[in-house]
């Protein structure tokens, strides 16, 4: 098709930032760094490799992931401790903050909630930048592996995706049927995972993960939270991510507990004030 003869200046128009965030409450990092200076640590769990484990952290605690053997990529769900209907929204994360995560940042909850979650307090990796090709890490692109789209592209029956994984750590902590947990499961923060689109035909990319043993991602905990974290079957993410022959190895999840009086002047963010009328009567 031959392009209209203004097609230079149509595809000169400058972007508009969707969500400009001026006005978006900030998170008080100095705070939050004092608090965790003296916290001690309560809590630990180990996602295996090819599988997930579910975790909980209160309101006003730490939690980090940490890179333990080797290389590894992890999905990372969250929901309210207290109403599973409350869980993590990568997509309007996506569009608050962007495609990736780093300090400052945070994981806001889904409608009608929305409010955050956990805000990112630490990361090893957040000297990575941008890459050649347009590669970040912790995303919040990628829906999660799962074994339907595994089925659709291989025909095959495959049960460790992170979306099967996610599906029996939530189980098992909540007490739910299948069905009811793989509801439940969503989209995730792809913790480690170095991603992009392609420049040529826009395609979601990934690429070996620039993580180490000993790199860790921290955050802190804005509402009482039931965590799971998958560790990824497709190990750094660098061939592909639903595969039994990818070297994969497990991850590490901690929690800390800051001294009260650290945190006497914060309260955990009430849910989103819109009043929820939708322009309906009554």
């Amino acid at each position: 098709m031959r392009p209209p003869d203004d097609a230079d200046t149509r595809r000169a128009i400058a972007p508009v930032i969707c969500y400009p965030t001026e006005t978006l409450p900030r998170p008080d990092l100095a705070l939050y760094a004092a608090a965790r200076a003296g916290a001690e640590k309560t809590g630990e769990w180990i996602a295996p490799p090819r599988d997930a484990v579910a975790f909980e952290v209160a309101a006003g605690e730490f939690f980090r992931i940490t890179c333990t053997d080797g290389p590894q990529v992890g999905d990372l769900n969250l929901w309210n401790r207290h109403d599973l209907q409350e869980r993590f929204y990568s997509g309007k994360t996506r569009a608050l903050h962007g495609s990736h995560l780093g300090i400052g940042d945070r994981m806001w909850s889904g409608f009608p909630h929305l409010r955050p979650m956990a805000t990112v307090v630490a990361d090893t990796l957040g000297w990575y930048g941008t890459d050649a090709f347009g590669g970040r890490v912790h995303d919040v692109i990628g829906t999660r592996c799962d074994p339907h789209t595994h089925h659709l592209l291989s025909g095959e029956e495959y049960h460790h995706c992170c979306h099967s994984n996610l599906t029996r750590a939530l189980a098992g902590a909540a007490g739910l049927d299948a069905e009811t947990a793989a509801g439940m499961v969503h989209d995730v923060l792809n913790v480690f995972m170095c991603t992009g689109f392609t420049r040529d035909t826009g395609q979601y990319f990934m690429k070996a993960s620039p993580v180490r043993p000993g790199d860790h991602i921290e955050f802190f905990s804005e509402i009482d939270l039931l965590g799971a974290l998958s560790a990824c079957p497709g190990g750094d993410c660098g061939a592909e991510h639903s595969s039994d022959a990818a070297a994969c190895h497990p991850l590490k999840i901690e929690v800390f507990r800051p001294d009260p009086k650290a945190l006497a002047d914060w309260q955990s963010p009430e849910r989103n004030g819109y009043s929820g009328g939708h322009g309906l009567p009554g």
